[in-house]
Order: structure tokens, then C-alpha cells, then sequence
């Protein structure tokens, strides 16, 4: 008896412990995420009952909207740690490539593909495909939740995650990237920042002073508001929310964090992990897109590429350098639709793209057929309409030139042979590199600067990233196709150009087909940079419009496919986007104002 009864009061007491042991906020911010993750299970699965119930269609319209802003809720989390299962939850409604097999195509599935089966109409006539992808959808959340339950949260990681939210809701909330038919995205934006709300108050016990967490309440609730009270998708002031919240908030959410003593993150990322916002001006680094930790810049090697890039040497005949089709005057293009071959004999393939942030992009040439910068210089030296060089005969040439091997061995001192194929390379796409470019009007304007654009280039502005659609493609603040808000792929797009500018016929070049032989890449494209695009004309792959209206005017009548071509797999949603005169007017006016003089 004395045995058990010690016994007892051991575990009586170690009972008293656990009774009083302090939940770590780390824990009970998994908890949340769970219990979000319930709830929009359950709704998915009320959403599927009313389909298959037949209810009627404004019940059925219902239902989606609520089942997605509940998954908005988990959206910070899931994007963080489980970023292959939330593509499947919310992700894209266009066929990509299969990672592991180049030759199969993975069909889209989730919110996105469920979308347009409900909005703007919603008929039961495709029913049962209907309920097949909710079916997917249903499963998709038990392997989410799965997940969840199996995932450790630290306090630094959910700050960053939840400071990586509010540069979504920027870049791809408000411009209905994930809601183009329900344009529903403001009411989704207030959901996704309740949950950052919700998630900051966890902490409260553990902040000392509370002041700023208390400030920064105080601002989602004014965000929140800001966002619900939208009803009207075109209507909305971006530019407002942006600086007025969105800026302020990524900002003081970084600031939380290093209040509460959380790790700074050292991982190299596009988007650096201490940049406070989207655009301050050094928030990007390029040295993220080369291929190793040895590939990074330094001045030494920016120097001698920016030499490299305006000697002849490179080229096999001696008359062409890079700097020959890249002028600095004209944003690093040559003003042409396409520049006359190094012969002078004929044209080459497609027209020169700007070299202006070209560093901070994951793929390079129209067809996204290299990675590197290195290797872009390798084809564009070797080209044989080009510069119809060589690697090896360059080397040649800059080994005999005693200049040349002292500007080497000061770049690459650790290089036994300093003048070499992949140090050329690797200078120039250094020296590319630095050319960032994200000093234009519209930056000093989104940094605090009201006196930089005018109220017909903040419409523009407003105009570009909602009813013209042109930021679901050319995402802020890069303004090309590197998707937010962690900037890891760069994307194409089939848009169907046009052979000419007044041809309704598409223009032969394959595109990406010719690196990928599937029918999702045929005329599929990069989407380009549209940065200093007052510079850069004429414009498209091919060089067909001489101006920024023509352009506006193709996509306002929704690409190839609006203008009456047969394009199956056009990527561009085809439907007319009806802007108005003063409309296109405007977005061209807030275009010019990308312009950044900076880089010359």
C-alpha cells in the first residue's frame, strides 16, 4: 500500500506539472491551422453535397466562396510547408509539366479548375465532372491535414510565412490571379489577413512591450476593412492598399519578429528574407539565380563583364559585340524588330529583349531554354547568326592580351587557370547581373514619394493589376513572369501573336515546342519584363507593334484567340477585356512611368 500510494502522489504530481505546463505559441499555432484546415474540409464537403443535391445555383455560388475563404485562412501555412499540396488546393488551372516524367502532362485540380464549372453561370450539365473535382478537391484536404498534423512550426517560420502572406495578397490577391471569373479576391485578401491577425494575437502573452503588436492589430483591422468593403473588383484602389496597408503591415510583421528575438534567416532567397517590403529598392538579389555559391557576383568580375560585353573579341569575325543589340539608350534592346544577322545577310529569329533585370528571372531567352546567365552567353557567342564565335577561340584571344589576364586573375583569384570558358561566362552574367533596374517614378511612388505619379498613372496602375489583368502575367513588382512572392520560376505563356500586326493569322515561331515537344508549349512564350517598356520598342517576340497602344489594344481584345484564331491551348483567357478608351490611355501612361534612367 505504502508503494501505491507513493506511486500516486508521482503521478498526481507530474499530473500538476503537465496541468501547468505553458503551451508553446509555436503549438498552438499548428493547432489553429488544424482547426482552419477542419473547417474548410467541411465546407468543401457541404459544397459538394449542394451539387450533387442539385440546389440551387446562388446556393451553389455560396458555398464555393465560403469554402475558399476558409482555405485563405490555412493559405500562409500551407503555401510555407506543404507548397505542392496547396498547388493542388488553389493552384493554377493550366496543365504543366510533369517534374519527374518530361513527357507527361499533369492535369490541373482544385479551387481554380473548380471555378469556372460554377461562375458566371452555373448549369448542372456538366455535373458529374464537376463532382469529380471536388471529389479531388475533398482529398486533397485529408492529405493537407495529414500533413499539418505531422508538421513542426517554428515561432521564426510562421513570422515569415505570415509576413510571405501579405506579399501574396499584393502580388496575386488583388489582382485576382486565383479568383479571375468569381472576382471574389477582396473578400479572400480580408480572409487571408484576419488570419495573420488571429495568429499575432497567439503571441500576445509574449511580447513585453506591446505597443507595436498593438499598432499592427490595429492596422490589419483597418486593411481588413479596407479589403471588405470592396464590392467591386475593378473599382478597387490597389495603390491605396499597398502603401496605405499592405507595405506598412510586411514591414512591422518583420519588425515583430526580430522583437521577439527570432533567428534572421541566412538562405540565399530573390527575394531577401530581412527586405521589409516588395519594393524597397536592394529587396532582390540576383547572385539567388546563378548555379552555385562560386557564380556569385563581385565588383571584380561586374568589371570585367561589363569590358567583355562591349568587346568584339567575342565574336567570331570581330565587328559584333553584346553591347551591338543591347544599347544602354534604348533599356539594353537595339530599336528594331529583329537586328540583321552577324553576316548582315538576313534576320535573326526574334527580336532583342531588354537585359535589365534579366539577373532576377529563372530562365533566360524567349523559349526559357537555359537557365543560367553563363549559358545564355555560351548560345548567344556561338550562335551562328549572332556573334559566330567560339568558347575555346575567345579564350584564345583573351589569354594573348596581358590586360585582359591581370583584370582575370584580380576577378578569379582562386581560378587555376583564371582565363578560362566558364569565367568569361560567368563575368558577363555578372556583369548583367547588377543591371537592376527598380528606381523607376512608380517605385519612388509605392516608397513614399506622392509627387511621382499622377492620377491618370495611379488608374493605370489600378487598371493594370484588376480589370486589365495584365498583373496576373506580369506580376508585381518585377513586373515579368517570375511568380510571387517566392520568385523561383519564370513563366511562358501562349498569348497567340500574330504573324504581323494586321495578320489574324499566328505567327509560326513554336516557341517553346522546339525545347519540349508538348502541345501545352506550342507558341508558348516568356513572359518578358514590361520594366522600361517605353524603351524597348517595337514589341512582342517577333517585334510586330511598333507601340505601347497596339499592344494594349491586342490584349483588349483577348489575345489570338479574340482575334479569331483557332488556339486551343492560348493560356491568355481570350475573353474581350472591353477597356475603355481613356482606360487604355491611362494603363499606357502608368506603363511609361516603369521607366528607370538609373541604368545607362
Amino acid at each position: 500500500m505504502k508503494k501505491i500510494a507513493i506511486v500516486v502522489i508521482m503521478v498526481m504530481a507530474c499530473l500538476g506539472c503537465t496541468h501547468t505546463q505553458k503551451t508553446l505559441p509555436a503549438d498552438l499555432v499548428k493547432q489553429y491551422y488544424i482547426l482552419q484546415i477542419a473547417k474548410a474540409d467541411t465546407l468543401v464537403k457541404q459544397l459538394y453535397s449542394k451539387v450533387q443535391n442539385n440546389a440551387p445555383a446562388d446556393s451553389i455560388k455560396q458555398a464555393f466562396k465560403v469554402a475558399r475563404l476558409a482555405y485563405k485562412k490555412t493559405e500562409f501555412l500551407a503555401e510555407y510547408y506543404n507548397p505542392l499540396t496547396a498547388k493542388s488546393i488553389n493552384g493554377a488551372p493550366i496543365s504543366s509539366m510533369d517534374d519527374n516524367d518530361q513527357h507527361k502532362i499533369d492535369a490541373p485540380e482544385g479551387f481554380q479548375v473548380i471555378e469556372p464549372f460554377i461562375f458566371p453561370q452555373y448549369t448542372n450539365n456538366r455535373k458529374s465532372e464537376l463532382l469529380q473535382e471536388i471529389g479531388i478537391l475533398k482529398s486533397n484536404f485529408v492529405r493537407l491535414k495529414s500533413v499539418a498534423q505531422h508538421q513542426e512550426l517554428a515561432n521564426a517560420q510562421v513570422f515569415d510565412a505570415l509576413r510571405t502572406e501579405v506579399f501574396r495578397i499584393i502580388t496575386l490577391g488583388i489582382s485576382g490571379f486565383d479568383a479571375p471569373i468569381a472576382q471574389n479576391s477582396m473578400a479572400e485578401g480580408a480572409a487571408a489577413l484576419t488570419s495573420v491577425k488571429e495568429v499575432l494575437n497567439i503571441y500576445k502573452p509574449e511580447f513585453k512591450n506591446q505597443t507595436k503588436l498593438n499598432n499592427t492589430v490595429q492596422l490589419l483591422d483597418k486593411g481588413i476593412k479596407n479589403l471588405a468593403a470592396s464590392s467591386n473588383f475593378n473599382a478597387f484602389d490597389r495603390m491605396q492598399f499597398i502603401t496605405a496597408y499592405a507595405n506598412p503591415l510586411s514591414a512591422s510583421i518583420l519588425n515583430l519578429s526580430q522583437q521577439l528575438g527570432n533567428p534572421e534567416f541566412k538562405d540565399l532567397r530573390a527575394l531577401k528574407a530581412n527586405a521589409a517590403t516588395l519594393f524597397d529598392e536592394n529587396a532582390f538579389d540576383a547572385n539567388y539565380y546563378t548555379a552555385s555559391y562560386d557564380a556569385h557576383m563581385s565588383k571584380e568580375k561586374a568589371e570585367l563583364g561589363k569590358l567583355l560585353f562591349y568587346d568584339v573579341i567575342l565574336s567570331g569575325s570581330k565587328n559584333r559585340s553584346c553591347g551591338s543589340c543591347h544599347k544602354p539608350e534604348l533599356a539594353f534592346t537595339d530599336g528594331v524588330a529583329k537586328n540583321a544577322t552577324i553576316n548582315g545577310k538576313s534576320l535573326v529569329k526574334r527580336n532583342t529583349p531588354t537585359i535589365l533585370n534579366a539577373g532576377l528571372q529563372a530562365a533566360s531567352f524567349y523559349d526559357n531554354r537555359v537557365n543560367y546567365l553563363e549559358d545564355q552567353a555560351t548560345d548567344v557567342i556561338s550562335n551562328a547568326d549572332e556573334m559566330h564565335g567560339s568558347m575555346p577561340t575567345a579564350v584564345k584571344r583573351l589569354k594573348e592580351n596581358p590586360a585582359y589576364v591581370l583584370k582575370f586573375n584580380a576577378a578569379f583569384p582562386k581560378s587555376k587557370e583564371s582565363v578560362s570558358d566558364y569565367n568569361i561566362r560567368n563575368a558577363l552574367g555578372s556583369y548583367i547581373r547588377t543591371l537592376t533596374s527598380l528606381n523607376s517614378p512608380f517605385d519612388k511612388y509605392v516608397r513614399g514619394d506622392k509627387t511621382k505619379l499622377t492620377k491618370q498613372e495611379l488608374n493605370g496602375f489600378n487598371l493594370y493589376m484588376g480589370k486589365a489583368k495584365c498583373g496576373t502575367c506580369h506580376f508585381t513588382p518585377l513586373f515579368n513572369g517570375t511568380v510571387p512572392p517566392d520568385f523561383r520560376v519564370t513563366e511562358t505563356e501562349v498569348i497567340g501573336v500574330p504573324l504581323n500586326a494586321s495578320s489574324k493569322e499566328i505567327d509560326t515561331d513554336p516557341g517553346k515546342y522546339n525545347l519540349r515537344k508538348l502541345t501545352l508549349y506550342k507558341n508558348a512564350f516568356k513572359t518578358p519584363t514590361v520594366r522600361n517598356i517605353a524603351l524597348t520598342a517595337p514589341y512582342m517576340h517577333n517585334g510586330i507593334y511598333k507601340t505601347l497602344e497596339e499592344v494594349v489594344d491586342f490584349y483588349n481584345e483577348g489575345g489570338g484567340v479574340g482575334l479569331g484564331m483557332d488556339i486551343p491551348n492560348q493560356t491568355l483567357p481570350f475573353d474581350k477585356l472591353n477597356l475603355t478608351d481613356t482606360e487604355k490611355k491611362d494603363i499606357v501612361a502608368f506603363l511609361k512611368k516603369l521607366t528607370d534612367n538609373t541604368k545607362r
